[in-house]
């Protein structure tokens, strides 16, 4: 069955129950993952709640080793949605509720091409007004005069990522909140689709990953908690292109009803993606990867290695990578097996 993925540490909220209704409207399964911090609560029918009793039970090596407490450990979920079968896993946070054309997307899907290499603020292609993703270099995150590039004719791509945006309290950077704060409603339009060589971070909050990008869903446990999401896009959007993909931008389908946060906090955990993020893009850019689809673990862990190796990345990252990588094969594995015994 195909799943819809969050973490949290609460009962289900107004957004989480919004959630599972569309789930049950369009026969998919919540996988809702806890943490030593997750309230006590009966969850509805339709959520499979994973607490850390049930996420040590699994018979993967990735439970054990990831800290308690943190945000990574949604990729516990991640794994279990691939353990089901899932053809598709849409990955948000337990404070977006969905949009009323929310809807499951599929792999190919029609989008317009941006032909702007290198960094690229697609929130432009969406609303006039100021603003900019988070991790997006604040050097390019400053107003443009000139219009943004004509996109290109409309046309059916393979996308194995697709990210949403979404209205309300959409995903931007610290900086933009404590100076520019609003709410922010998109434009539908078209969706775009940046090739190989163009640049925009994506994040956790409504994103649709396929089986083809499943091994780059990895959240790294030893870099800052703001920049977990958004470096893990940066090497999956490289990965990608060796694929020979690129990462697709959808107008809104959810809401942020966003929870509490310290805002200078916030800015402190965004310090390393401030002065990080170029640096990581030209690393990951200079790499040799691999084509074809029986590459793509082999090219993320050659992306994490290399920025362990240019002390962008903790080395204590890699054993992570390494268990998560092998949990992956294992866990498509099993559903080989449960196919054939079928």
């Amino acid at each position: 069955m195909d799943s819809i993925v969050i973490t949290t540490i609460q009962p289900a909220t107004a957004s989480v129950m919004a959630m599972v209704e569309k789930a049950r409207q369009n026969g998919l399964w919540l996988i809702a993952v806890g943490d030593r911090k997750t309230q006590d609560a009966t969850w509805p029918e339709g959520v499979d709640f994973l607490s850390i009793a049930n996420q040590l039970e699994m018979e993967l090596k990735l439970p054990a080793l990831l800290p308690e407490n943190h945000y990574a450990r949604k990729n516990l979920g991640y794994l279990l949605a691939m353990l089901r079968g899932s053809e598709v896993i849409f990955d948000t946070d337990d404070d977006n509720a969905p949009l009323p054309g929310w809807a499951p997307r599929p792999l190919a899907t029609p989008a317009r091409s941006c032909p702007q290499t290198g960094w690229v603020n697609v929130y432009r292609y969406f609303t006039d007004a100021h603003v900019w993703p988070r991790g997006l270099p604040l050097e390019h995150a400053r107003r443009q005069s000139p219009p943004a590039p004509e996109l290109g004719p409309i046309r059916e791509v393979v996308a194995p990522i697709q990210q949403g945006l979404a209205d309300g309290s959409p995903d931007v950077d610290a900086v933009w909140r404590l100076l520019m704060d609003q709410d922010i409603r998109f434009d539908q339009g078209d969706s775009v689709q940046l090739p190989p060589g163009s640049w925009c971070p994506f994040n956790s909050q409504s994103t649709w990953w396929f089986p083809p990008a499943y091994p780059l869903m990895y959240l790294p446990s030893f870099v800052s908690f703001r920049m977990t999401d958004i470096w893990r896009s940066f090497v999956a959007q490289r990965c990608l292109w060796a694929l020979g993909h690129g990462l697709v931008f959808h107008g809104p389908e959810m809401f942020q009803d966003r929870n509490p946060h310290n805002l200078l906090r916030d800015f402190e955990q965004e310090i390393p993606g401030y002065l990080g993020n170029d640096r990581i893009r030209a690393v990951l850019e200079d790499l040799e990867l691999s084509a074809g689809i029986g590459e793509v673990g082999s090219n993320c862990h050659r992306c994490y290695r290399a920025l362990v190796d240019a002390g962008l990345v903790p080395l204590e990252e890699m054993p992570l990578v390494d268990h998560w990588l092998n949990d992956v094969r294992r866990v498509s594995e099993c559903r080989v097996h449960k196919v054939g015994d079928a």
